[in-house]
C-alpha cells in the first residue's frame, strides 16, 4: 500500500530502536504481516468469550452478508498490536494509554494483515523520563484494503539507547 499523503512527508522509519525524543510527527513505518487463521479466530473466541455466531458459523454468516465467518474486531486490533509490538521498528513503549478504533470492513479467516503506523503527535510529561505519542495505525490486509484504523496513546521512555 502506497504511503498516504502525510506519510509521504514525513521520514520512514528504517529498522531499530527508538525512544521518545528519536520520532517526530510524520514519522511512519509499516509491519511484518501476519494470516488470520481459525486457530487464532476459535482461540480468540474462548479467551474473549466472544462466541457470537457470525465468529463461529459459516451459514450464519453468509446469512447475515459475509463470505463466511468474520474474526473479531477485536482480535484483528490485538494482532495489530502485537505486530506493532514485535516489528523491526522498535518504540520503546512502557504502557499503552488508550485505544480509539474504527472497525471498517470484516477481516476474515485466510486474510493477511499488517499494520502502517504514523507518529502522528508527541508531547512531553511532567516527568522527564518520558512522553507521550500518539500513534495513527491502518491495518491493511493483502488487497490493500484498510479494514480497521484509530489512535493509540503511547508512553514512552526518553533519550536513546546509544
Amino acid at each position: 500500500m502506497p504511503p498516504s499523503e502525510s506519510e509521504a512527508e514525513g521520514r520512514r522509519l528504517p529498522p531499530g530502536d527508538y525512544g521518545y525524543d528519536e520520532v517526530v510527527p510524520g514519522d511512519w513505518y509499516e509491519t511484518a504481516g501476519v494470516t488470520v487463521t481459525e486457530a487464532h479466530v476459535v482461540g480468540f473466541a474462548g479467551i474473549s468469550g466472544d462466541l457470537f455466531d457470525v465468529h463461529m458459523d459459516d451459514e450464519f454468516a453468509r446469512q447475515a452478508g459475509f463470505p463466511g465467518r468474520i474474526a473479531q474486531g477485536l482480535l484483528g486490533l490485538s494482532l495489530a498490536d502485537g505486530l506493532k509490538t514485535r516489528c523491526n521498528v522498535r518504540l520503546r513503549g512502557i504502557a499503552t494509554l488508550s485505544w480509539n478504533w474504527s472497525f471498517r470492513a470484516p477481516l476474515l479467516i485466510g486474510d493477511r494483515m499488517s499494520v502502517r503506523i504514523a507518529i502522528a503527535a508527541a508531547r512531553p510529561t511532567k516527568r522527564l523520563d518520558r512522553g507521550i505519542v500518539t500513534l495513527a495505525m491502518k491495518v491493511v490486509k493483502q488487497t490493500g484494503e484498510i479494514v480497521q484504523e484509530g489512535e493509540s496513546l503511547l508512553m514512552m521512555a526518553r533519550g536513546s539507547t546509544a
